[in-house]
């Protein structure tokens, strides 16, 4: 037999729900081996066939949802009218999410890890081998960063796309430079404030109350809310695309008054891996 290797076939974004951390977002890199016997063609798949099949698979599965461990304690979950509701209790407060199905993936698991997301997508993926294939190995890795990264969830209301869905995140690089130099403590600081963070909307607010806040939206997929302590939100005054992170902290940080008024300051905000928004100025 034969043994094929693609890597970084595609980034999977994604947020996911941890009894300690709450709501966390993520993106990991997918690397795939396929191992076989050659076909007419001398191969055990072609590329082509491995990147345009699993590829779509992939990203029609777990990217842009909220991964959910099905078996962690005191989850709470209904599927009803078309909508799943869900409850689950972290170390920092309940978290509730409402949303079509499209938006959730259930695992099978206590614990979301590289683990146990390669296993549930393994069971989804083989099944579209051929039979010349003889087994499929996935690894999930997070992307090497030497600096500062923060970890976001999101929901984008005005996307047409996945990204409308409510609860999907993104590990995240930054690189803010002054006078044309990197400033990694102004790097360090935000990624530490923005350490497993919502970055929710002023106009999707729907309640504040009682340290708890909920946002709500409807959007082309369906009807969307997601509740949780507002000690894990930041609310931004613009929707949190990419392209308004980072003019948002590019303002906040020219707005401190510690940075010369006449230094050009620059503010690269990543969106997952290899792709971002640039801020800069006086």
């Amino acid at each position: 037999m034969a043994c094929l290797f693609v890597n970084h076939l595609t980034v999977a974004d994604f947020a996911y729900l941890d009894g300690a951390r709450g709501l966390v977002g993520e993106s990991w890199i997918v690397d795939i081996e396929l191992e076989g016997d050659l076909d007419d063609q001398s191969m055990v798949l072609d590329f082509g066939a491995v990147k345009k099949r699993l590829k779509r698979a992939i990203d029609d599965s777990i990217d842009h949802t909220l991964l959910v461990p099905m078996q962690a304690d005191g989850l709470q979950w209904q599927s009803r009218d078309g909508s799943v509701r869900l409850l689950f209790p972290s170390a920092l407060g309940a978290i509730e999410h409402v949303g079509p199905p499209c938006a959730v993936s259930a695992l099978n698991c206590a614990e979301i890890t590289p683990e146990s997301v390669a296993a549930t997508l393994n069971e989804a993926l083989m099944p579209l081998m051929p039979p010349s294939v003889h087994a499929l190995r996935l690894h999930l890795r997070q992307e090497a960063i030497n600096g500062a990264y923060y970890q976001y969830v999101h929901g984008l209301r005005k996307h047409d796309g996945a990204c409308q869905r409510i609860a999907h995140g993104h590990r995240s690089r930054l690189e803010i430079e002054t006078d044309g130099k990197r400033r990694a403590d102004l790097e360090d600081e935000i990624a530490l404030a923005w350490t497993d963070i919502y970055l929710g909307v002023h106009d999707d607010i729907a309640a504040r109350a009682n340290g708890r806040i909920r946002f709500a939206y409807d959007a082309p997929e369906g009807h969307f809310e997601l509740a949780l302590p507002e000690h894990c939100v930041d609310v931004l005054d613009r929707d949190s695309t990419v392209e308004c992170i980072a003019t948002v902290l590019h303002g906040r940080l020219r707005a401190r008054g510690d940075i010369p008024a006449d230094a050009a300051l620059r503010v690269r905000a990543f969106e997952g891996v290899n792709k971002g928004a640039i801020a800069d100025g006086g």
